[in-house]
């Protein structure tokens, strides 16, 4: 499969399959293809559609295939970047939940949960996460820009919630308490923020839209 991501801040995916050549992508993502394209649609079982709905991805699944060499595109649903990972055997990559947007086949997508409880309670969307493995080409989306750092091991990086984008599996997380009462309640950075520890890629993403979605409620009335 070759591919090319078109576009700035409102960019798009276009996969060009040979005959025979499969492509999976959450439900309603697909933006225009050719006609030798075959839909199907499938859930996976009910284990799968039971860990997609905890992982903000979509229930069901469609599997395009092509029946002649020709191209299908998957368009970003928010501002933002579309990243193309190379997912290889032992080397697991997790993202934030509803990042997912298409893959080869062989990649494989299961719930990550944050081991620490701590980070369930208090991290947001750090306690249910995204765990891609298998093999091949795995295409997200990510809210805004992105900054990407490679963690030494033991060194750390201190984001705010809902800033990571994704980690290399081998990167441990958990939830760290702002220190004084001062700065949680008159700081406006909130109670908590997620500590990343190395080695392994970190990325960030400058824009996610729970925050936008926070800063745009103050500008509508409340409901009654």
């Amino acid at each position: 499969m070759k591919y090319e991501i078109i576009g700035d801040t409102l960019p798009a995916v276009i996969c060009y399959l040979n005959k025979g050549e499969k492509i999976i992508t959450d439900s309603g993502a697909m933006a225009w293809m050719d006609p030798c394209m075959k839909m199907e649609t499938s859930g996976g079982g009910a284990g799968a559609v039971f860990g997609r709905m905890f992982s903000g991805e979509t229930l069901f699944r469609n599997h395009y295939t092509a029946l002649a060499d020709g191209k299908i595109a998957f368009a970003s649903s928010f501002p933002g970047k579309i990243l193309a990972l190379d997912i290889q055997p032992g080397k697991e990559v997790i993202i934030q939940k509803s990042a997912f947007l298409a893959s080869e086949e062989n990649v494989s997508t299961s719930v990550f949960f944050n081991k620490k409880m701590s980070t369930g309670i208090f991290g947001g969307e750090g306690f249910i996460l995204t765990k891609l493995s298998g093999q091949g080409t795995c295409f997200i989306e990510v809210d805004g820009s992105t900054v990407e750092y490679d963690l030494l091991p033991g060194q750390q990086i201190i984001i705010d919630t809902g800033y990571l984008a994704l980690m290399d599996a081998t990167c441990k997380m958990e939830i760290q308490s702002v220190a004084g009462l001062k700065n949680k309640f008159l700081g406006g950075e909130g109670f908590f923020n997620t500590v990343v520890t190395g080695p392994g890629r970190v990325v960030v993403q400058t824009m996610p839209i729970t925050a936008v979605a926070g800063t745009l409620s103050r500008y509508f009335p409340a409901g009654k």
